[in-house]
Parts: C-alpha cells; sequence; structure tokens
C-alpha cells in the first residue's frame, strides 16, 4: 500500500471484495452516505457564499485548462479550484472510502486532477453518455477516476446522472459506437440516492446527467482524479496558496501531486 494512502487511512480492507468486484464489472459504486447533515450544511452555505462572491467569473479556472473540452455549460453552474476556497472541501479528496477506490481503479500512484462544483439548472443539465477520456483504453489501463457528491437527493425528476454499466470493458467510445448518443441506452442505470451520498464512476465508463425537470438547482461536487502519469485538469502546483499548502498534511500535498 502506498505510505501516503496509509496515512490518510486506506487499508486493503477499506473496500470489502464484494465492492471491488462491482466495481470492476460495472465501472461504478455506490459508497454510500459519506456526509452528515451537518457537512453538507457547511459545504452548501460555503458554495451559496463563493457563486455570490465570484458572479461571472465563476469557474474560471476551467476555462485556463487545455484538457477539459467543455469548461462551462449552458445548462448549469461551475465552481472550480475548491483545493483553494475552504477546508470543507479538503474531505472531498482525502476520504479514505473515496481513496480506496481510486487506487483500485487507477492503482497506487495517482492524484487529484480537479475539485469542481458542478449544478445543473431547472429544465436544463442533459449530457450526451461520453468517457472522459479522448480515445478507448484497454481494461486495466485506465487514465482517470471520478468522484460524484450528492449536494441534492438525485432523482430521475432533477436530473440524476445516468451510467451504462460496464462500458468501461468494451473498449468503444459511445461517439463511435451509439447513433444518438443523446438518446436514452437501453442498458443505462440511474443514479438515484439520497444527499450526501458519492458514488466512484471508472471516467471510462459511459455517463452523462439527464434533463432536471424540476424549479430547482441539482448540487454536485467531483474529485476527479488521474494516474500519476497524466495531466491535471487543474494544475495544483500552480495554483496552490500558501494557506492552503500550511493547512495539509504532508500525505495530502502527495495526493495534489505538490
Amino acid at each position: 500500500m502506498n505510505p501516503n494512502l496509509t496515512k490518510l487511512g486506506v487499508a486493503q480492507t477499506t473496500l470489502t471484495l464484494e465492492e471491488k468486484n462491482f466495481l470492476d464489472q460495472n465501472g461504478y459504486l455506490n459508497l454510500g452516505q459519506l456526509l452528515s447533515d451537518e457537512q453538507l450544511e457547511l459545504i452548501r452555505n460555503r458554495i451559496s457564499f463563493l457563486l455570490q462572491q465570484e458572479g461571472e467569473a465563476a469557474g474560471a479556472e476551467l476555462l485556463d485548462s487545455p484538457y477539459i473540452r467543455h469548461p462551462k455549460e449552458e445548462g448549469a453552474d461551475r465552481l472550480a479550484d475548491l483545493v483553494n476556497k475552504g477546508s470543507e472541501f479538503d474531505i472531498f479528496y482525502t476520504h479514505p472510502k473515496v481513496l480506496a477506490a481510486m487506487a483500485h481503479v487507477l492503482g497506487q500512484e495517482f492524484k487529484l486532477s480537479s475539485l469542481n462544483y458542478r449544478a445543473a439548472k431547472p429544465g436544463k443539465g442533459l449530457q450526451k453518455l461520453h468517457a472522459d477520456w479522448h480515445e478507448a483504453v484497454e481494461v486495466n489501463d485506465y487514465k482517470v477516476c471520478n468522484s460524484i457528491w450528492l449536494l441534492d437527493d438525485f432523482s430521475r425528476a432533477n436530473g440524476a446522472t445516468r451510467v451504462v454499466p460496464g462500458t468501461q470493458l468494451n473498449g468503444q467510445l459511445p461517439q463511435d459506437a451509439l447513433e444518438d448518443p443523446w438518446a436514452t441506452h437501453p442498458d443505462e442505470v440511474l443514479i438515484e440516492a439520497p444527499a450526501g451520498s458519492v458514488f466512484i464512476f471508472n471516467s471510462h465508463t459511459w455517463h452523462g446527467g439527464t434533463n432536471n425537470s424540476t424549479d430547482q438547482y441539482r448540487r454536485a461536487i467531483h474529485s476527479y482524479f488521474c494516474r500519476i502519469d497524466q495531466p491535471q485538469q487543474v494544475d495544483q502546483k500552480r495554483y496552490i496558496q500558501a494557506a492552503t499548502k500550511a493547512r495539509l498534511p504532508e500525505a495530502a500535498l502527495e495526493i495534489l501531486g505538490i
């Protein structure tokens, strides 16, 4: 086990064998509710403050990355570089269960690629089925893996994420294999779960947001990881602030690639 992962509480048994097998076979995994009601309230309040503070500039850091193909969406509010925007967000890249899942998919050597907020607007949020990598890869040669932290209940009504289980194993990208990646896939599963839940997505598994038909935003935070030999979406060394660096233990800085 990577000693930095051990220092952050990760052990070989942090994920059960059943969880590892499910993730291997289906390309996603529900880790359950990892955020308490108190944590959710703190995080939501911090997000609201940041959205008001940053205004039209919210998510501007995404525009500076050559590795994000669609940095700003008409149908969603975005915030980026949450590593530097409050200790409330430290849990998103240091939680043992999330790190254990990343190690299982990517191997022992990986780093945070980006930590961003996305909220599907009322009446919007539909995404075509996609993988978060530009080319198909061999099984177990995975480059990227994502975790989605639900800040609201996810439901069919508010545009819950859909995933097509097992597609990380087929060596194809949805745009090459499907006549219409926007259409409902016969094998897709809708991720419906209560706020505070965390889902792991092997980012080579086909997935996408669905349409939010309610009058409320559907909020989530994505802590997205990449293998150690891959570029980060947000260059953590470039953006890291002195106060953040001073706050974090060495093992967490290693997860940031610093």
